[in-house]
């Protein structure tokens, strides 16, 4: 059992946290289908589940990124619950309802926890679908329990290569910025797409108020690599800031034998109306 690293608030302060909250109740409360949630239980934390499908239907669990939480699959999770019962799981130490615990990353904690939380929902296998460290996190859990994972999503991926300098250089640079930078990292975030409607001022409620998880990704080796023997869907964009989605597939394509690549031109980090080509993909 690896023991989790715990933070004591991962807000600047009370109100920013209220703020944050307070938004994503409101996206819960606007959520398009049916739903329930629930609170599972596991070694590494208590961990915040929306559910919503028929639970006759095949599972098919979505993990956000970094700096975010389940709200950003709200609009999918309509479209996705026609033909599976979904899961969307706030990640640990994230801005959402699951504990504030941030194992570390190069030990096999993630792929644990996500474990515990398939048992918890009474699945055997599962479709995968992951943005950035959700993605990342849904490798780290396809390569220690293949035989679990249907089919795997992966849109931006972290851990395959290394992120760009760049744009991360860029991100430190306009942080300094005040909301002016604020706003620019937002923009550039969705490369030349267009935002949703008000998602400006709630990722700068979450970059004023939220402490991001500081370092980086451990890159994948080629051995993990390859027991992902079960079909993958990368998806990414032209304009990503932070991934070369070029050399994503270049890699993934010499070690992934059943792989699927779709890069979108304009796109950036932040994928929007990307459900029906996923859709597309997995009931093609």
């Amino acid at each position: 059992m690896t023991a989790p690293t715990t933070a004591p608030s991962l807000y600047k302060t009370p109100m920013g946290e209220q703020a944050i909250m307070g938004f994503y109740d409101n996206m819960l409360n606007q959520w398009p289908v049916k739903k329930t949630t629930r609170t599972i239980s596991t070694q590494h934390g208590s961990t915040f589940v929306v559910a919503c499908g028929k639970e006759s239907a095949p599972p098919l669990i979505l993990l956000h990124g970094a700096g975010s939480n389940s709200a950003i699959w709200r609009e999918d999770a309509k479209e996705y619950s026609r033909q599976y019962q979904v899961y969307a799981v706030d990640l640990l130490g994230e801005p959402g309802k699951s504990a504030p615990n941030r194992p570390a990353w190069d030990s096999p904690a993630y792929a644990e926890w996500l474990a515990e939380v398939c048992d918890a929902l009474k699945i055997e296998r599962v479709t995968l679908v992951g943005i950035s460290q959700g993605a990342w996190t849904a490798l780290k859990f396809a390569v220690y329990q293949p035989q679990r994972v249907e089919k795997l999503v992966l849109m931006t991926p972290g851990g395959v290569v290394p992120d760009k300098m760049t744009g991360i250089a860029q991100l430190i640079v306009l942080s300094m910025f005040g909301k002016r930078g604020m706003r620019r990292i937002v923009r550039r975030m969705f490369g030349r797409q267009p935002m949703p409607e008000g998602i400006d001022q709630i990722m700068a409620v979450i970059m004023n108020q939220f402490k991001p998880r500081m370092g980086v990704l451990p890159i994948f080796s080629d051995d993990e690599l390859k027991r992902l023997t079960m079909p993958v869907f990368l998806l990414g964009g032209t304009d990503d800031m932070l991934r070369n989605m070029d050399k994503i597939a270049a890699r993934l394509r010499t070690l992934i034998p059943h792989l699927t690549v779709m890069i979108i031109p304009g796109a950036g980090h932040a994928l929007i109306n990307t459900v029906g080509a996923v859709m597309e993909y997995l009931t093609g």
